[in-house]
């Protein structure tokens, strides 16, 4: 029990994390594609369906983390969006971009720190390294729903 209590709170806290930073990218497509824009990083035809999907997809997979079913897609999916979140995020700081990166809201006046906001996104992405390990490799997803 004493093993599966960290896996647990850390696959509730990213399910609720991915959740809510969800809300306001699919209320408002519009505005959260003009943030993909300014990354610089997709082509253009790629920035209108990359607005719409993306939010969904966190809220589909905040919602199976917070259940604690498909574990191993939902772990290796969101791990992998969060290193590319992670990614787009020092690939902008090495470019001098100055952009508000879009993680939990749209609106463009909220500026955050770039540090600060590099390292909110290193620890969430470590949080799903460890439960990508646990769950590959410690088996602890399958101890998550039992019928």
């Amino acid at each position: 029990m004493a093993r599966r209590f960290p896996f647990h709170l850390a696959r509730l806290i990213l399910g609720f994390i991915l959740v809510y930073a969800s809300l306001d990218k699919i209320l408002h497509p519009d505005a959260f594609a003009k943030l993909i824009y300014n990354y610089q990083l997709l082509p253009h035809s790629a920035i209108n369906l990359t607005a719409i999907v993306l939010p969904w997809l966190e809220l589909i997979l905040g919602a199976l983390l917070l259940c604690g079913i498909w574990m191993h897609g939902a772990v290796a999916l969101t791990t992998l969006l969060l290193a590319l979140f992670f990614s787009a995020m020092v690939i902008s700081a090495a470019r001098g971009l100055d952009i508000h990166c879009g993680c939990f809201t749209t609106n463009p006046e909220g500026k955050s720190d770039l540090v600060l906001t590099m390292i909110r996104d290193f620890t969430f992405l470590a949080v799903g390294v460890y439960l990508s390990f646990e769950t590959y490799f410690c088996g602890l997803s399958q101890r998550v729903k039992k019928p």
